[in-house]
């Protein structure tokens, strides 16, 4: 009977993947938004985990992966400023 305990939750457990079900996305949030949030996503700021993790409860994820400065590869279909600096973008890795 233990020999049949073990062999099916030998099954069991190697059937799912410890990371199945975790949903995960990523927002990108500029500067210039209005709200201030880019003082507290710099990299660095005391402010920056409650502020991220502020931001995924809102939009329905239980809390942030990771956050900082956006990459030029993380922004796509950009367009040509026409001279103006842009406003530096952030990124939000939110999980539930």
């Amino acid at each position: 009977m233990m020999t049949r305990v073990a062999l099916f939750l030998s099954v069991v457990l190697l059937a799912v993947p410890a990371n199945a079900t975790e949903r995960t996305s990523r927002f990108l949030i500029p500067a210039n938004d209005g709200y201030g949030l880019a003082d507290c996503l710099e990299e660095g700021s005391s402010c920056g985990p409650m502020v991220a993790n502020a931001w995924c409860e809102a939009k329905g994820f239980r809390t942030a992966k990771q956050f900082g400065r956006a990459e030029p590869g993380d922004i796509t279909a950009t367009t040509v400023s026409s001279g103006r600096s842009r406003a530096p973008v952030f990124v939000v890795t939110c999980a539930e």
